[in-house]
């Protein structure tokens, strides 16, 4: 009996154990099965979510290009901005420095004030702010004939647009005709309250209160005219930066900083300049400014003179370059327009808002886009003809130097043919200088198109080039290298060898 009694129980625990084993399974196998459906369900919601950067119809961004775009001083890195001593800084206290376009005036040009074109400045220029130039007294002018509603409504979406880019973004009350800001200081007063109260969340807003005070307005009056406005700002934005402009359309920095406006932080003033007209005193009076303690934001500037028209200088332009990225000083160039003069960074003839080409672009244009994407050339678009280059080094002598000559790069554009060459110069006198100069022949006549390290001519078919400051003193048998130009001539242009 005892004997049957424990093989029931023996019997029973393994059907239990059986059983055990049964539910353990199907449970198993249960949660797998719902571990597996709930899988392919976030495939399939991953591979919808994912449908549109996945069509091939439709843009996606790379790590190399987002790599780039995070290097980029822009809102998302570097938040709200301050200033510190001189400098602009970021949230973390490090320097920035912001490089850009201006609107021409936007009743005048409505059409550039467009998300597709800011976000082109911002990936393929480099951009990382933008200026929106609201005329207060010209044709169309806020405080004159202008529908002001129209006008805040382009710069509410300027700032939009701008924002969703990763830009920072400057409301001008850009003063001209009108000398002097205290002429519509009410109307000033009206427009930042109501502005600064709408971009009260922005991070990336700046606001300039007068463009260009000029006609004998003196520092004292504008210096007044700030103190009434910068606090209806900081009602609304108690940190954004706010840039005040100084006498003489924005030149006379120097009475500023003997007279600095107290009892506000964030504040910067501005200095604009036209490097055909102003050269080397003005760049003195900036940086003499800044030494004192001035900090100093120029918001306006162009390569050729100051009526926004007329010869491009690009060697001054090239000094001011080097004078601002020197000292960190941001700077915003004048214009975003196809209008008919020098500063428009469109050919007049090109009537595109949007997808700009190397073709497209201005003499100003070419050069602004050079400088901030720090490029010799065009990354635009391809270049019409493919381009040659690795041609064996011309050797020649000028003088008592030997310049070696490498053809880099030949390509074709509207018709003309472009040869870009980099120099090695020597010194073969076997006494050491302290400046060069050399004259490179070549086989038929030329255009100087581009230059770097060096002083730059051309006559005829001869290039005279000399030194820089930094790259002038040459050892006996020293050399110099990546001294550079772009020329344009005819088809087989070449420098001529020694015989």
């Amino acid at each position: 009996m005892k004997k049957f009694k424990r093989l029931m129980f023996l019997l029973l625990c393994m059907c239990f154990a059986a059983f055990s084993l049964s539910a353990c399974k199907k449970t198993a196998e249960t949660t797998a099965d719902e571990t597996k459906e709930t899988t392919v369900n976030e495939a399939e919601e991953s591979e919808t979510r994912g449908g549109e950067t996945a069509d091939p119809g439709k843009e996606t961004v790379s790590e190399t290009e987002a790599a780039e775009a995070s290097s980029i001083q822009s809102p998302s890195v570097c938040g709200s901005l301050s200033v510190k001593g001189t400098q602009l800084v970021d949230e973390k206290g490090e320097a920035v420095q912001l490089r850009g376009l201006s609107t021409h005036g936007i009743a005048s040009f409505p059409q550039y004030v467009n998300e597709e074109l800011f976000g082109e400045f911002r990936r393929e220029w480099k951009a990382n702010v933008i200026r929106l130039a609201m005329y207060t007294a010209e044709s169309g002018g806020y405080c004159t004939d202008g529908d002001r509603e129209y006008l805040k409504d382009l710069v509410r979406s300027g700032v939009e647009y701008a924002t969703g880019q990763d830009m920072y973004v400057i409301v001008d009350w850009h003063i001209l005709s009108d000398n002097n800001p205290n002429m519509h200081k009410d109307e000033a007063i009206d427009f930042f309250e109501q502005m600064s109260k709408e971009f009260s969340g922005h991070n990336n807003v700046i606001y300039e209160i007068c463009n260009e005070p000029n006609g004998g307005t003196s520092w004292e009056e504008i210096k007044t005219y700030a103190q009434e406005v910068i606090p209806v700002i900081r009602a609304n934005a108690p940190d954004a930066v706010i840039l005040v402009g100084t006498p003489n359309w924005s030149q006379y920095v120097n009475e500023a900083a003997a007279n600095p406006i107290t009892g506000y932080e964030n504040i910067m003033y501005t200095l604009h300049f036209y490097a055909a007209t102003h050269t080397d005193d003005l760049r003195s009076t900036m940086t003499a400014a800044i030494d004192a303690g001035l900090p100093i934001f120029v918001s306006e500037y162009g390569i050729c003179d100051a009526s926004g028209n007329g010869n491009i200088d690009e060697a001054q332009a090239n000094a001011w370059v080097q004078a601002l990225d020197q000292y960190n000083v941001s700077y915003v160039a004048w214009n975003i327009s196809n209008k008919n003069e020098t500063s428009a960074i469109i050919k007049s003839t090109v009537e595109k808002t949007n997808g700009l080409s190397w073709e497209d672009l201005s003499d100003s244009g070419q050069w602004l886009y050079q400088v901030l994407t720090n490029e010799k050339g065009s990354d635009l678009e391809a270049e019409p003809v493919s381009a040659q280059s690795g041609s064996l080094d011309t050797v020649t002598k000028s003088g008592d130097m030997e310049v070696a000559g490498t053809q880099v790069k030949h390509w074709e554009s509207n018709g003309q043919q472009f040869y870009q060459y980099d120099l090695t110069v020597k010194n073969i006198s076997g006494q050491p200088c302290r400046s060069w100069t050399v004259d490179v022949k070549f086989n038929s006549d030329i255009s100087l198109s581009d230059s770097w390290n060096g002083q730059y001519s051309a006559d005829g078919d001869t290039l005279h080039i000399s030194s820089v400051d930094y790259n002038g003193n040459l050892s006996a048998g020293g050399s110099t290298g990546d001294v550079g130009f772009i020329v344009s001539g005819a088809a087989g242009l070449e420098i001529l060898a020694e015989e």
